[in-house]
């Protein structure tokens, strides 16, 4: 019963905290530009559910996995998230999808010319929270051709297996390609396993005629290239 006073009414989604933006007040006066990934999310989901506004989903989403995670789901995979229906589901996956035939498009060809350009195509995986292991794929101007996720997860040499990098080289004619990967600990430093897959990483390309140029460790603290320390 309502008691006269304002009183919220039990189920109601809470409001933003004081001071705080919503997405799209943020979006008309600073521009897309000023927003992160959980906050465009946001914008796409519209609203959320009981005691999940979409702010929180989208950065529950982007805290948990990476973009190019999320762009790969399914909209049965989007419907199991709390707060998501089918109908958002489907905006989402259909979000994603403009954004990939876009880059697809584009007739400006991104060139890779060192690490500051490798990590300017890996900008989100400073904040990952988990190992992403990724093949930047090239073609024979140093222009990328796709960037493609190996592996999530630790990194060892079972998960990062040379067919598994390889194979969307192959698919995509790639001449060759860079091998990237994050470090959640902050600490950009190569480990011995670092070496050991990047070794036998090359020695694969070596045999399929497909040159691994570079291997670029990204994390918080710095980005560190095999190249240019020569270790490959």
């Amino acid at each position: 019963m309502h008691n006269g006073r304002g009183s919220t009414p039990p189920n109601a989604v809470p409001p933003p905290r004081a001071g705080a933006a919503r997405p799209r007040e943020k979006l008309q006066s600073r521009g897309c530009e000023s927003l992160g990934d959980g906050e465009l999310i946001a914008l796409i989901v519209g609203s959320g559910c009981t005691g999940r506004s979409a702010s929180r989903i989208g950065r529950g989403l982007v805290r948990r996995h990476s973009l190019d995670q999320l762009a790969g789901w399914s909209a049965e995979r989007w419907a199991r998230v709390r707060g998501l229906g089918a109908a958002r589901a489907a905006s989402l996956v259909a979000a994603f999808e403009l954004g990939r035939r876009t880059f697809e498009r584009t007739g400006e060809a991104v060139g890779i010319h060192g690490p500051e350009d490798v990590a300017a195509q890996v900008r989100d995986l400073r904040r990952a929270r988990r190992e992403h292991f990724l093949a930047l794929l090239l073609n024979a101007r140093n222009e990328m051709l796709r960037r493609e996720v190996v592996s999530i997860g630790s990194l060892n040499a079972s998960i990062v297996h040379p067919r598994e990098v390889f194979a969307p080289a192959v698919a995509h004619s790639a001449a060759s390609l860079i091998l990237v990967h994050n470090h959640p600990s902050g600490d950009p430093e190569p480990s011995d396993e670092d070496l050991a897959i990047t070794k036998r990483l090359v020695q694969a390309g070596e045999l399929m005629g497909i040159q691994v140029l570079d291997h670029v460790i990204v994390a918080s603290r710095g980005v560190v290239s095999f190249k240019a320390r020569r270790l490959m």
